[in-house]
């Protein structure tokens, strides 16, 4: 089988090192897993997340002319748990609407940014409220 970057394939780890794992194919050819590319956290010793005889899937990262085959588990791992029609975590909290209400979607820049001045202003005289009345000061 020829192997391509970016194919998902199956293979047996036949060896672990410290800076990774080579994994065979069934047609003789053998790549690398380096550590960084084991698991999505932070991989301390290998041997907790492999053992030599494993099958494990492996995404082809790339193909040197030397014949050096770069592997990796979790980005086989991400494709399989995008595929399986999850959604990919965009940085956003799911709890927020962050659609532009219909009231401001006809605002030019500088009336959204008046908007957001008051508001923010509000909520800075808010805070410098709640923050005194803890202290216990008083103006004078």
């Amino acid at each position: 089988m020829a192997l391509e970057v970016g194919q998902i394939v199956e293979g047996k780890v036949s060896g672990i090192t410290g800076f990774g794992a080579f994994v065979d194919f069934p047609d003789g050819e053998t790549g690398l897993v380096h550590i960084s590319e084991v698991a999505r956290n932070y991989v301390k010793d290998i041997n907790e997340h492999l053992t030599v005889g494993q099958t494990v899937k492996v995404k082809v990262l790339s193909l040197d002319e030397k014949g050096k085959i770069s592997l990796s588990i979790k980005k086989a791992q991400e494709n399989n748990f995008q595929r399986r029609g999850a959604v990919p975590f965009s940085g956003k909290p799911a709890e927020i609407d962050w659609n532009v209400e219909n009231d401001q979607k006809d605002l030019s820049f500088e009336d959204m940014m008046a908007n957001f001045k008051q508001s923010s202003d509000a909520r800075m005289l808010d805070i410098k409220r709640n923050v005194e009345s803890k202290r216990g000061s008083r103006r004078r």
